[in-house]
């Protein structure tokens, strides 16, 4: 094979770094990038849990967040450096630690997960749908959902459900398809409108009643035992629940860091995740305690405490109310949907066919999967614990991710030869063994051992929370020590 016919087998527009002009994002373009992956049901419900399970105590979920969102910050960046630098995608930046065979196969895995994520949070987007589509028909004729179409199920679905399925994935398919100019647009209309959904919910609990509202959302400001050893591990613990939010995000960073102006807009915008979870944090708790008092209920029964948004506006019997959220929640699900599955999926999948695939054709791709995935979600994979299997194969993120930093920052001294990356021949420096890193492929499958392991062993399941890092930091040196001899 020549090496002209090798090359193009592993080049693709949407691989190879992009043009410098093209460089338009700052700090603020961030700022919505981790606002997006913030606001969302999950998010929503992770953050007031929280509070929930600690009894409301302030100082250990605050400060736990904080940490969390730290680790996040130093793992962002530096996954981000190497792809913001050279404007390459995490699959391409990939080639340069497992060469480009193993990019595509390790790569794939991301997609694997992308997909299968993706689908389940469009069914969940499309159950959104179907309840406004039922307060629809309900305001038009309160009688009409009664007729025997209705009672038809198929696949645990009726023919609302079916029809807003469809929506919801022919409506993210065809608009995040369109490519990161019109993507970084929706990113930030969507940050945009969720914390203005959230303000207006805000207002609507405390304007219900500002008095007991405020006093309640006071209540869990308590420092009483600020400084106690036994806040020690609950703080660890909130801090690794942080973390694992948002590990998915990291190993493919580099999707959205390529578009980044400089170093300095993306350290700035990387901190800007902290303000986030301050700002989203604030209005989370203050809506579930002030909601809690607004619908009656003993505040010192935590357990019966709201955290879910959902759960709240189905107490507020209001279907104007209802409507605004719904509305809100769909924005806020189908972002975190982009940047979180659908995006890094694309260049994943393109990567791993990169002579067939582009942006509209791997969306396509994508879409036809997750519904696929969405269809068999209720009936079959949310019976079968499926997403423990997804957990597993993110247990490789970590270990990649330990690679690719040891990779880049310690054995290449933070250099790429970018035309290299682009060839197959053998005489690329990426070429390793017939397109395979042996040392990056061993030191990553010790990484996912340890990882893998808070999954599936009892006895270390408590340190789940941490598994993104056990595995980097096992691979990280496996890797060292393997390339120092």
């Amino acid at each position: 094979m020549s090496q002209k016919k090798s090359a193009e087998n592993i080049i693709n527009w949407e691989l190879v770094a992009i043009n410098p002009n093209n460089k338009v994002w700052n700090w603020k373009d961030l700022f919505y990038f981790w606002g997006v992956n913030v606001q969302s049901v999950i998010g929503f419900s992770l953050i007031a849990s929280l509070y929930t399970i600690y009894s409301l105590n302030f100082f250990v979920v605050f400060f736990g967040t904080l940490l969390g969102s730290l680790l996040v910050y130093f793992f962002s960046n530096l996954i981000g450096k190497p792809s913001q630098k050279y404007g390459l995608p995490f699959a391409t930046i990939l080639r340069t630690s497992l060469g480009y065979s193993g990019a595509r196969f390790f790569g794939f895995i991301r997609s694997i997960v992308g997909i299968f994520m993706f689908g389940i949070q469009t069914y969940f987007i499309s159950k959104a749908i179907s309840y406004l589509i039922r307060i629809l028909i309900f305001t038009i004729d309160n009688s009409f959902l009664d007729k025997d179409i209705f009672l038809i199920f198929l696949l645990g679905l009726n023919i609302i459900d079916w029809l807003s399925l469809i929506m919801s994935i022919i409506f993210q398919t065809y608009l995040f398809s369109k490519g990161m100019v019109f993507n970084k647009k929706l990113i930030r209309i969507s940050a945009i409108s969720v914390y203005s959904g959230m303000i207006i919910f805000f207002g609507i609990v405390l304007f219900s009643d500002t008095k007991l509202a405020i006093n309640a959302f006071v209540q869990i400001l308590d420092f009483k035992n600020f400084i106690n050893l036994n806040n020690f591990f609950p703080l660890i613990t909130v801090a690794g629940t942080i973390f694992a939010y948002f590990s998915i995000i990291i190993v493919s960073y580099g999707d959205f860091s390529r578009f980044v102006k400089n170093e300095k807009q993306l350290s700035y915008g990387n901190i800007s995740l902290l303000i986030n979870l301050i700002i989203f944090s604030f209005f989370a708790v203050f809506i579930v305690t002030g909601s809690d008092v607004f619908l009656n209920q003993q505040f010192e029964d935590i357990d019966r405490i709201f955290t879910n948004p959902t759960d709240i506006i189905g107490k507020l019997n209001n279907l104007q109310i209802t409507t605004i959220v719904l509305f809100f929640i769909i924005i806020a699900s189908a972002s975190t949907n982009l940047v979180a599955n659908l995006i890094p999926s694309q260049y994943s999948l393109i990567n791993f066919k990169p002579g067939k695939l582009n942006l509209k054709s791997a969306s396509y791709t994508i879409g036809f999967l997750g519904l696929i995935v969405a269809l068999l979600w209720p009936t079959l994979l949310s019976q079968i614990g499926i997403l423990s299997f997804v957990d597993t194969f993110g247990s490789f993120f970590g270990p990649i991710c330990g690679v690719m930093i040891i990779n880049y920052f310690v054995i290449n001294h933070s250099e790429i030869n970018v035309k290299d990356i682009h060839l197959a021949s053998s005489d690329s420096s990426f070429h390793f063994s017939n397109g395979w890193n042996l040392k990056a492929l061993y030191s990553i499958l010790i990484g996912f051992i340890f990882s893998s392991s808070t999954i599936w062993n009892f006895n270390l399941m408590f340190l789940q929370s941490y598994a993104w890092i056990i595995g980097a930091l096992f691979s990280s040196l496996t890797y060292y020590l393997l390339k120092k001899d």
